[in-house]
Order: structure tokens, then sequence, then C-alpha cells
């Protein structure tokens, strides 16, 4: 395949370049070879090496919503080509990824627990020293026995739901398999009857005005309370969340963004909502969620949002124990 033709299969998908986004993108080509011809010792590359990394610098120039990542070049691990992926493609490669490696998932008993541990990092946007929790967590299959949950360490023992007690999304196994697993049907259950969107932005969470005018904004926010209950979910219904939220015209993607336990990822947000799913950038495994938050200090009277900070939640293991205190 010649330089020309691998132009067009990469700008296919892309919106044609202004003369300013090309100007730039030149720019910084020849600003990085300048950074390597320093000291008088010229940078020699090769012509492909050169074609593609202009074309990676144009593409990145011109997309917006999408992200670079390398992949083979006709099956040979050492002829890489850069990628941009948008934030549907992302999602969709994490629905796959979910299928395959969620096979083995056991079909829990109504007497037994969903045991999950989660690592949270927290750092203050102004700076400052980053605080670390490990939570653990013991939740009932059916809400009918007691619970044991961590929370930013301290622990809460929570009584069985009451009767006419209702949580949405569900954490009890059952409810949760009577919802669909196709992603169209999917979407009319998440956001449904919402009249404002709840954001997990600490201990009690916050509220998002407006949300009525915007139901993609409350199915996302629904999809991000669904994946921080259990993750023992019933066969098909994480894969087939992810790819309902691929069907939202106003997804973006976040290129790198690192979880608590250091991996790097990619993450999927959407516009004014202050959290983010975050996936592995080579296996698309979901790492977790990552949000911005503040504390509510009551300040002359007024309750008002201060020491603001960015948190990453990320669930390193999970699965089903026969009671409180057992680990898989």
């Amino acid at each position: 395949m010649d330089d020309l033709t691998c132009v067009k299969e990469l700008e296919a998908d892309t919106p044609p370049l202004t003369a300013e986004a090309r100007a730039a993108a030149r720019t910084r080509l020849m600003t990085a070879i300048g950074r390597e011809s320093r000291g008088g010792v010229a940078l020699v590359l090769p012509r492909r090496t050169v074609f593609r990394v202009a074309v990676a610098a144009t593409v990145a120039a011109a997309a917006t919503g999408t992200v670079v990542v390398a992949s083979t070049d006709g099956g040979n691990p050492r002829s890489p080509r850069m990628t941009t992926l948008s934030a549907a493609q992302v999602l969709h490669k994490a629905a796959d990824r979910t299928r395959s490696s969620g096979a083995g998932l056991p079909v829990p008993r109504n007497d037994q627990y969903f045991y999950t541990k989660t690592y949270i990092t927290r750092t203050p946007l102004k700076g400052g020293r980053t605080r670390t929790w490990t939570d653990e967590s013991w939740m009932s299959v059916d809400g009918s026995r007691p619970s044991r949950r961590q929370e930013y360490g301290k622990i809460h023992n929570d009584p069985p739901l009451g009767e006419h007690e209702v949580q949405w999304p569900p954490n009890e196994y059952a409810k949760l398999q009577k919802w669909p697993t196709d992603p169209d049907e999917l979407l009319k259950w998440l956001g449904r009857g919402r009249i404002e969107v709840v954001e997990p932005s600490g201990p009690k969470g916050g509220s998002a005005a407006g949300s009525a005018s915007d139901p993609d904004m409350m199915v996302f926010t629904e999809a991000c309370l669904l994946m921080q209950g259990p993750r023992v979910m019933p066969p098909g219904l994480q894969a087939a969340a992810f790819e309902a939220l691929a069907k939202l015209p106003r997804i973006t993607v976040d290129e790198d963004e690192v979880d608590a336990l250091g991996r790097h990822g990619v993450g999927v947000s959407y516009p004014h909502l202050t959290f983010t799913f975050v996936f592995d950038r080579e296996t698309y495994d979901y790492l977790g969620i990552r949000l911005k938050g503040s504390n509510d200090k009551l300040v002359d009277g007024e309750l008002r949002q201060t020491d603001r900070y960015f948190e990453m939640r990320s669930r390193q293991e999970v699965g089903v124990v026969d009671r409180i205190g057992r680990r898989p």
C-alpha cells in the first residue's frame, strides 16, 4: 500500500483541515525534529517514519472526541501505525472485552454477598497531599440481609432493605436480571422517570441542573450509578450499558487518565458532568470512575462548595462469598 492510499484511509472519517490546523500540525512536527537535531547532530528518519509522524500530527490537530492508539500493520508487531478511536469505538471495544472477560462470573444465590475491593485516590485541585483509601464491602445479593460497606475507610453496617425501600439503579441481582441486554432497550431503562441528575461527587453527591432538558445526560449518569453497584452483573448487562452509552452523540474521549493503581487509561465523559469512565488503553478493561468533587461547608450562613478535588475510584477485586468478612 502506497503513502497516498494510507493518507486517504486515515482521513476518511476526519473533517477537512483548515489552513491554521495544517500549519499548527506542521509546526509541531518540525519542532520535534528540531529538538532531536540540536548540538549539530542531524536526525535522519526513514521516509515512512516521517510520513507516519506527519499523519499522526495532522489527525491529532483535526480530530475532536478521538484518542490515538497504536495498532499493528499487516499483522507485523514490529510495524506499528497510529489509529484514532472515537468515544463510541472505545465503548464498543470495552463491551467486547466485558463479554470475553465476564464469561466465567458466578451466578450468585440470594443468601450470598457481593464482595468488592476498591482503591480510591483524592488529590486537591490546588495541589497538596493525595489521600488514599482501600475500601472493602460485603453487600447482600437480594438485600434481605445486613450488609457491611466501607466509605473512605469508615465502616457502615447497613440493615436489610425495608419492604417499601427502592434503590435506583437496583443492587439486587434478581432485579438486574430483568433489565434488557439489548442496547436500544437499555437506553429506555436508563434515566427513565428522572427529573434531576445526581452526580457521585462525594459521599452525599450533588445535583446537576437542567438535566430534564437533556435526557442523554440522565442516561450517562444512571449508567455511572449502575457501574458503582455490584460488579457481578447478569451476563450481557455491563456490555449492553457500554453499547448504550456509545449511542449518545455528545460523548467525548479524554486521552490519558490514570487510575488509583497508576494504570494509564482512556476516559469517556459527557459534557458538563464531573465524572468519567476509565478503560485500559490496551485491553479496554473497565478500570473505574474518575470524578471532580468538593466538600460542602457552611460559610456565613450559606452552604458553599470548598476544597475541590479530583478523585479516582478503581475496582481491583470483585466476587461472590458466603458471609461477611470472607474474601474470594
